[in-house]
């Protein structure tokens, strides 16, 4: 599992683009490595787009409180799930609250393996999953991870992260 002061991986992630400004529509690949360069990103990750705790809590908590870690220094809050691309933006739609959580697919799970933080929850028909965590980094560098019990929502929530921006 990944660890403080490890450099995030090079992996490449998915977001839905709407097709507005010189982006086609579609999901659009980029470098998380690239994308996390020179900032300040916390990254939470889920084991799936419309599930109850990831829908009624995990997401509308850092939707509440992305002002609050904005004005801490965080210039960018990133949502992953290993869900698709098409998924994660129709997930991203349903809240009132849309722009300043970015929702990104690990559809194939490159980064929820780099990571160290797969799970197998086929018993729950839902196959290879992420675990729920959350991590800061500055500058690539991995400077907090919180990973959260199964079916447990205590460490990785909004609250608990701002504690540590």
């Amino acid at each position: 599992m990944i660890k403080i002061g490890d450099a995030l991986p090079d992996v490449t992630l998915y977001q839905y683009s709407d097709g507005q400004g010189i982006c086609p529509l579609g999901p659009q690949a980029f470098s998380l490595r690239e994308r996390c360069a020179g900032k300040k990103v916390l990254i939470f990750g889920l084991p799936g787009a419309f599930t109850p705790t990831c829908s009624e809590r995990h997401v509308p908590g850092y939707l509440a409180m992305a002002q609050a870690l904005a004005a801490a220094g965080v210039d960018e809050i990133i949502c992953v799930a290993v869900n698709d691309a098409f998924v994660m933006h129709a997930w991203g739609k349903t809240f009132a609250e849309q722009g300043p959580v970015s929702m990104i697919s690990d559809g194939n799970a490159e980064l929820t393996d780099a990571l160290g933080l797969a799970q197998d929850a086929s018993a729950r028909g839902m196959g290879r999953r992420s675990q729920r965590y959350a991590l800061l980094a500055n500058d690539l560098v991995v400077k907090h991870l919180a990973v959260d019990a199964p079916g447990k929502l205590e460490v990785s929530d909004a609250q608990s992260m701002l504690a540590v921006v």
